[in-house]
């Protein structure tokens, strides 16, 4: 038996505003993420006579540039202060991906630097055994506990 194809359905028909359900189904996201960022304002919602969300449906686009710059380690927080930066919040058009991806870039290349750094230094560490914590740039760096006097710093 063939299968039908749905019907296309207009722009006319289609909703100028999604249901929360909607939304999390269209994103693939949970109602709960959508109400977390919400929250945390980074998506806004209408509500209806009865109280209940609406989404414009840019909020599907504003949502997914939301999951990629989490995707590839932005933390929700310049996230957010990115999506402040937008006129009037409207959501982000090819041109604000661009300048928002490159200023997101920046930061990933800081914080990979920081990280090669970090297991760089590592690579040593497991060669000293903890011998010399006065030494050691990842526990004690440039030996700032000098100046705490002698005996433990550290709890474990």
């Amino acid at each position: 038996m063939p299968r039908t194809l749905p019907a296309i359905t207009t722009i006319e028909e289609t909703p100028a505003v999604l249901s929360v359900g909607e939304v999390a189904r269209r994103s693939g996201l949970a109602v709960s993420a959508l109400h977390f960022y919400e929250a945390r304002g980074l998506i806004h919602s209408l509500r209806s006579d009865g109280n209940q969300r609406r989404y414009p449906r840019s909020v599907l686009r504003r949502v997914a540039v939301i999951k990629v710059a989490q995707r590839t380690g932005v933390p929700l927080a310049s996230i957010a202060q990115a999506l402040q930066s937008l006129p009037e919040a409207r959501t982000p058009n090819a041109a604000d991906w661009r300048r928002l991806s490159r200023e997101w870039k920046q930061e990933l290349n800081a914080r990979i630097q920081a990280l090669t750094q970090l297991r760089d230094q590592l690579d040593g560490c497991i060669g000293c055994g903890c011998l010399s914590l006065k030494a050691c740039p990842l526990r004690n760096p440039a030996d700032t506990l000098v100046n705490e006097g002698p005996g433990p710093h550290f709890q474990s």
